[in-house]
């Protein structure tokens, strides 16, 4: 999704954030990822702008998560299903979709990106956005590996810049890391704590870093199993591997004090 790089200056003081709460939240990128930050944005209360480029992408994320609600709905609502279709009611109701992002960011406290995991093009989309945004809106990218701070040169709000990497399948999965970078102020570190903690998520705080905290313990913990594969240790079972990730969260969540 290519939405282009400006000089870096650093513009409003940290202050402009301060006491900021987190109301209306601009979701760019309706993919999976995307789709599931704006239905767990939605089912804790927040109204939520999800913006792609074009309608038919919307129309497949609406689908998404009103597939999702209803899994959600089947075990939280199993002897109440009127209530369960009124709860789907109310979340798709704070979402709505827009193909414009201009308009969509001009009252949003918090932009969230959930796009290709490509470096010129998340800049170039986020140079246009600090143009666009309000002086107090928090950026935030959902990056599993780029670094925090490269994504934020293309702007002149550095402090009000911060990573939310959400894991997949977003509405399952209770771990985000929260990462700072050097210019990230605690007011922004702070706001995106505190709007983790409202999504009834477990959020770990950490340092702009290859890989963050997961997926640096994830790729030596793969590394490991191919290894003890390849000396006949054990046969291969690829579900295995796909619990690495949540035991890593569940470990993570344990440093957390979650």
């Amino acid at each position: 999704m290519a939405f282009a790089t400006s000089q870096v200056v650093r513009g409003f003081s940290s202050s402009a954030v301060r006491n900021v709460v987190i109301k209306n939240v601009t979701i760019i990128g309706g993919g999976q990822m995307g789709a599931g930050i704006a239905q767990v944005a939605a089912s804790t209360g927040h109204s939520v702008t999800l913006v792609d480029t074009s309608d038919d992408i919307l129309k497949k994320s609406i689908k998404t998560i009103e597939g999702s609600l209803k899994r959600v709905v089947k075990k939280k609502f199993a002897d109440k299903p009127e209530a369960g279709e009124e709860f789907i009611k109310k979340v798709v109701q704070n979402v709505s979709t827009s193909t414009d992002v201009e308009s969509a960011v001009q009252s949003s406290d918090l932009v969230v990106e959930a796009i290709v995991e490509n470096l010129k093009i998340k800049q170039d989309l986020f140079s246009r956005l600090d143009k666009l945004a309000p002086p107090h809106t928090i950026f935030a990218s959902n990056t599993s590996s780029l670094s925090i701070s490269d994504i934020a040169s293309s702007t002149s709000r550095q402090d009000r810049f911060g990573g939310l990497h959400f894991f997949n399948p977003v509405p399952m999965m209770k771990l985000v890391e929260v990462i700072g970078t050097p210019a990230t102020s605690q007011e922004t570190l702070d706001s995106l704590l505190n709007f983790s903690k409202v999504l009834r998520k477990t959020p770990v705080s950490c340092k702009d870093t290859f890989g963050f905290v997961v997926n640096r313990l994830l790729v030596p913990c793969i590394m490991e199993a191919i290894r003890l594969y390849e000396r006949g240790v054990g046969p291969w079972v690829p579900p295995g591997a796909r619990q690495c990730p949540a035991s890593c969260g569940k470990s993570m969540q344990a440093v957390s004090g979650g």
